[in-house]
């Protein structure tokens, strides 16, 4: 395998890995009746629409049908991609959830 083909494998699987991303944080915003869209222009302000989140939102499962999705990982698969700032969002998001119980 050449070097420029082991990058381009690189780039995709990246690729690939950040839309699992993307899915996990737009399923468990449903599960939890959050609007992703505004939790993530909270996050950030000045980035304009996410078609990728757009797209993850069309995808997901009803929440009665999804599987549940741990706050904690939530958090944890943002911060992995370098999402500080939105994951400090759906922490902040999943708090007030546990507050209003």
């Amino acid at each position: 395998m050449s070097q420029e083909e082991l990058s381009r494998k690189i780039i995709e699987k990246y690729q690939e890995d950040e839309r699992m991303m993307i899915r996990i944080f737009a399923q468990w915003c449903t599960n939890h009746d959050l609007d992703a869209v505004s939790l993530y222009e909270r996050a950030y302000p000045n980035q304009g629409k996410n078609e990728a989140l757009i797209e993850a939102l069309e995808e997901v499962l009803p929440k009665e049908e999804a599987s549940d999705i741990p706050d904690e990982m939530v958090v944890e698969v943002l911060q992995f991609f370098g999402n500080d700032d939105l994951a400090f969002a759906a922490a902040s998001a999943a708090e007030e959830r546990k507050e209003k119980r």
